[in-house]
């Protein structure tokens, strides 16, 4: 495991480290026990980072972790606002912010949050601002140790590098979503602003193991959310369709060769791009912490492989990508 620095923080992070949305709920089943043995398993594996947010099961997750990293040296992210109406400027208010972080910390069991997140504003309160400012005064009373944004499109992320002092970026990015690359990473080393990419497997299209038709969980993100009814359909399976998805995958199986599977191929590919502080891929059990460790150990990308895959990206992808990007 190699640990880079996570923005301009002191703080210097495990390249491959986890969300924990699975654990929490909104992916089907899920299992406590397996939770918690998983995140035993990662921490044994040098993971020292972990991103939550306080919807995630509404607080499962939190208290989860808060259970699982006591007494641990490991770091804690969360996010907020997406208890409230995200369109309105009072979940923004300082005392609602001041709340929410309150109800985090009651459930993290810790004195501060190392970063704290705002969970996929719209642009227009990223423009209003004024969270910013909140965010800095928390971070000036101690109660968090950094800040950042999770955003759903490149629009946002650039303007929050270009107007606030943000540590940190959270943005969807693997093989099927490679727009980051062409001016947000460049701008976020320039810039020293951390980047965390989330959705790395394409919500499991990249993992290869689907195929068409697949029914998921009723209370799985992927059914109720596979058109956006829910949320932004860019945190679903990148924005694609689940069968021309499944094709997509189907299509770049080549990358699994020397590198074991697919799954570990893909985090490979996102390690490897200039810019990137970690990549946190999601589990729900010890198996799938151990699959996606093992990404650290497979071979990289040669300059060949890497174009393909860029110009797969162009024609094949690019056309079929929905919501927000």
């Amino acid at each position: 495991m190699e640990y880079r620095k996570l923005g301009k923080t002191d703080m210097r992070i495990s390249e491959l480290s986890f969300g924990t949305w699975a654990i929490g709920g909104n992916w089907g089943d899920t299992n406590d026990e397996e939770a918690m043995a998983g995140l035993e398993k990662a921490m044994a594996g040098g993971v020292n980072f972990f991103d939550t947010a306080d919807v995630y099961g509404m607080g499962h997750s939190e208290k989860l972790l808060g259970k699982a990293t006591k007494g641990r040296d490991v770091y804690i992210a969360t996010k907020f606002c997406r208890q409230g109406d995200i369109d309105d400027p009072a979940t923004y208010s300082e005392k609602q912010v001041r709340s929410y972080l309150e109800e985090s910390l009651r459930r993290l069991d810790r004195e501060y949050v190392d970063l704290y997140q705002i969970h996929c504003p719209p642009l227009s309160i990223i423009k209003q601002g004024d969270v910013f400012k909140i965010l800095e005064k928390l971070k000036a009373e101690g109660l968090i140790r950094s800040y950042g944004v999770s955003v759903e499109s490149v629009e946002e992320g650039l303007y929050v590098m270009e107007h606030a002092k943000a540590d940190v970026l959270q943005v969807i990015f693997n093989i099927f979503r490679q727009k980051p690359l062409e001016k947000l990473l460049p701008m976020a080393e320039e810039k020293g602003v951390g980047i965390l990419a989330r959705v790395p497997l394409a919500s499991g299209l990249l993992t290869g193991k689907y195929e068409k038709n697949h029914s998921f969980h009723e209370d799985d993100h992927r059914h109720f959310n596979s058109e956006g009814k829910a949320f932004n359909i860019g945190e679903t399976f990148a924005g694609l369709e689940f069968n021309k998805g499944v094709e997509l995958s189907d299509e770049i199986a080549w990358i699994e060769n020397g590198r074991s599977n697919r799954t570990r191929a893909a985090l490979k590919w996102i390690l490897q791009q200039p810019g990137i502080t970690a990549v946190i891929p999601g589990f729900r059990n010890v198996r799938q912490v151990e699959d996606n460790l093992a990404a650290l150990d497979v071979p990289d990308f040669t300059q060949d492989e890497l174009d393909n895959l860029q110009e797969f990206y162009e024609k094949k992808v690019v056309p079929q990508i929905r919501g927000k990007y």
